[in-house]
């Protein structure tokens, strides 16, 4: 029996949940410049996937294994203690990219930061592009 996907879009309204899960105000601040940024750098409105994750668009995935499903193209949350930015690809390069991206810590495929202004957004700009790109090169778009 093929394992259910945790992470699914939904149909949770973006800003309440900003609203109600997000509760120190440079936080939220920074959690709306990145939708807004997000939006505008992908094309695509906000949505909620699973509980926490705001993603952009989607696109559909298939491993080897037959496990597949959809995912955001790129996406964030605004965890507790750090956001979370969903913005890497495994198949692109962001080597030089990330040596200019500001203060963060990398994940296996995501980057935690603190605040906004930590992280050079010209550069979160081109990763987003670069990772959108490169998804859509190998994935199809999901079916809306």
């Amino acid at each position: 029996m093929p394992r259910k996907n945790k992470t699914t879009e939904t149909n949770t309204d973006v800003t309440v949940f900003i609203h109600a899960f997000v509760t120190h105000e440079q936080k939220k601040q920074d959690s709306f410049k990145l939708i807004e940024l997000m939006q505008q750098w992908s094309g695509y409105e906000p949505k909620m996937w699973g509980p926490s994750i705001i993603g952009f668009g989607s696109y559909h995935y298939k491993y080897a294994s037959g496990h597949e499903g959809n995912a955001p193209l790129i996406g964030f949350s605004p965890r507790k203690s750090e956001f979370s930015l969903y913005v890497i690809a495994e198949q692109c390069n962001y080597n030089q990219l990330l040596q200019g991206l500001g203060k963060f810590k990398m994940g296996k495929s995501c980057i935690y930061f603190k605040k906004l202004d930590d992280l050079n957004l010209n550069i979160l700009e081109q990763i987003c592009k670069i990772t959108i790109q490169c998804l859509l090169e190998k994935h199809k778009v999901a079916d809306k």
